[in-house]
């Protein structure tokens, strides 16, 4: 009986393997009744890691993912050429637009890497490590990268919090994998951008810099975060081109006072001085912030 019973106890530990732990069920995992499981990791995992790796705060930069710098608009020139030459429907008035607009943002490119390494070089020396802001961004390519690229070359820690996305979203190389997180849900990454962030600076970008930046004003204009976070919007030229603020105070749909929200800059020392006064008035926010 006692030797049955031991040899039942070994073919059920030889079996393991089809009876896996609720946690190593990779099916029930990824699927809908394990929401809230991969909520709570998208939660958790980015913050035991930020702690480990002493990231306390970060001063978040948005921006368009389809920028270049200048350093790579000779490759582009190449590329558009060639593309003009196996299109018969592309003019060269839609290339010389096509280079003229790139050309332009390419300009913001390198003020965004110029703006990061500047900030990043300034707080990486603070005494008091709660004061050493590090520099966060999307982790793709564009604006993105010019924020990790400018960190980076000032040898400073630099964050990339990106998302799975069907395209244009790739991690830049810019970035250490100890401080790079891949999100499935676009909430939990705004989470993580907003939390930890000191000061944003948004670059000119599309539909979702500007659904992040709207967001962030929304948050701010209903006291949903409490604390002074000081917003630049960097390059008046395309502000003021695709945003009409002073209409929406005229139509009575925000207030005046809603415009304070922000600071539009145009040049990175401007938004240097700005970014350093604002954040430094400000003071250490708790650790137990809500």
């Amino acid at each position: 009986m006692g030797r049955e019973r031991a040899e039942t106890i070994l073919i059920v530990d030889d079996t393991r393997e089809f009876f896996p732990k609720a946690y190593d069920n990779m099916r029930f995992v990824h699927s809908a009744h394990a929401r809230t499981l991969r909520l709570l990791a998208e939660y958790l995992e980015p913050q035991s890691r930020l702690r480990m790796n002493k990231i306390r705060s970060t001063i978040v930069f948005f921006g368009s993912a389809r920028s270049i710098g200048t350093d790579e608009l000779g490759e582009h020139y190449k590329e558009i050429s060639k593309e003009f030459e196996q299109r018969g429907d592309l003019t060269k008035r839609e290339i010389e637009r096509r280079l003229r607009n790139t050309r332009r943002i390419a300009q913001y490119y390198d003020e965004a890497v110029e703006l990061s390494s500047m900030l990043s070089e300034y707080y990486q020396k603070m005494p008091d490590p709660r004061d050493r802001h590090c520099i966060c961004s999307g982790a793709g390519p564009g604006m993105m990268e010019a924020a990790n690229r400018g960190a980076f070359q000032a040898g400073g820690k630099t964050v990339g919090l990106s998302i799975s996305l069907p395209f244009e979203q790739a991690v830049n190389r810019y970035l250490d994998p100890k401080l790079t997180f891949e999100f499935h849900y676009f909430f939990m990454r705004k989470y993580w951008f907003i939390y930890l962030a000191r000061a944003l600076v948004v670059f000119p970008g599309g539909f979702g810099t500007m659904d992040e930046m709207f967001e962030v004003l929304t948050l701010m204009q209903t006291r949903k975060i409490s604390r002074n976070l000081p917003i630049v919007l960097y390059g008046s030229e395309f502000w003021e081109q695709i945003i009409n603020f002073e209409k929406l105070v005229e139509w009575g749909v925000v207030s005046e006072e809603d415009l304070n929200l922000f600071q539009v800059c145009d040049t990175p020392e401007e938004a240097f001085v700005y970014l350093i006064s604002a954040i430094d008035q400000i003071g250490q926010y708790p650790e137990n912030q809500k």
